[in-house]
């Protein structure tokens, strides 16, 4: 913070002290949370109760095993299958996401309509709904016999207990991560861009793929991050739809989740480091190329 301007009244407190006061007050740095170092060893405690601490626990968990039995257990059939449909489906229902998910946010921002805000927070449904309650409501739609399943059965497609219900599932999920990130980036473009664009001869495809797409780019790759990261893990909203069936539409987290029930924590641990190691190498790859796509359109 910069120094006490020339000729501000500063405080009275000591008489005969006011020198000491004034360089104290002129030297010290004021902040909105006092206390730099005990905030931040709270921060660093906090994150190491909530997060590192059990992140460390699986690893050791794991480390008891010999490589070979822990090589058996994270390279067998029924795990790789369920590695398959765990990141395929998560990765697919990302990118529907990240599409459609762009729309429904250009359109909440640059357009009026009727029911608006309803649709604005209908957006923010699955972060309110129980998870289960989602599996059970999309089994019932999707089954041969719902709403909407019975139309995609008449054409042959069946999509409750089948992996293609499972990308359902965690479509539905993860499309407020897109809209809530992309949004605010919508908002805060100007307009006066694309006018300007539009004066020089550009047409509506170029004026979209020249400004627009670029300031949004970051935040679509980010909700891209974020849908992916919240469907890997997906389980209550998943297990209704997958049906469950081992080498076909067994996920990860169940298989884990039924390691357990047979007290083979070892096992467990061994299926989670995979899935947790995995998933920091995606996340990392994908914000280094959000940091390409900011360093490409001049953005820090």
């Amino acid at each position: 913070m910069s120094p006490s301007p020339p000729g501000e009244k500063l405080p009275r407190i000591v008489p005969g002290l006011d020198w000491l006061f004034r360089w104290l007050y002129v030297k010290t740095p004021r902040r909105v949370l006092p206390g730099f170092g005990l905030t931040l060893g709270f921060t660093v405690f906090y994150l190491c109760l909530i997060v590192l601490i059990p992140l460390s626990s699986v690893f050791l968990k794991t480390f008891s095993m010999t490589w070979p039995a822990f090589w058996e257990v994270v390279a067998s059939e029924q795990a790789i299958a369920s590695y398959r449909l765990s990141f395929g489906a998560s990765f697919i229902a990302a990118l529907i996401n990240t599409f459609f998910g762009g729309i429904v946010a250009w359109v909440l921002v640059r357009y009026e309509f009727p029911a608006k805000r309803f649709m604005d927070a209908l957006v923010d449904l699955p972060f309110a709904l129980p998870t289960a309650v989602a599996g059970i409501t999309l089994t019932a739609l999707y089954s041969s016999n719902g709403w909407i399943g019975k139309y995609f059965t008449e054409l042959g497609i069946k999509v409750s207990y089948t992996p293609l219900g499972v990308v359902v599932a965690l479509t539905f999920i993860g499309l407020p991560f897109v809209v809530r990130t992309v949004q605010p980036v919508l908002e805060d473009l100007e307009k006066e861009l694309e006018e300007a664009a539009a004066s020089l001869g550009a047409n509506a495809w170029q004026t979209f793929t020249r400004v627009v797409f670029p300031a949004v780019m970051p935040a679509l790759v980010t909700g891209f991050a974020l849908s992916f990261a919240r469907a890997t893990g997906e389980f209550g909203s998943v297990i209704f739809i997958a049906g469950n069936q081992p080498m076909i539409s067994e996920i990860t987290p169940l298989l884990i989740y039924i390691k357990l029930e047979a007290y083979n924590y070892a096992g467990a641990t061994a299926i989670a480091v995979v899935m947790l190691v995995a998933s920091f190498a995606l996340l990392l790859a994908i914000n280094l190329l959000q940091a390409w796509t900011r360093a490409r359109t001049g953005k820090k």
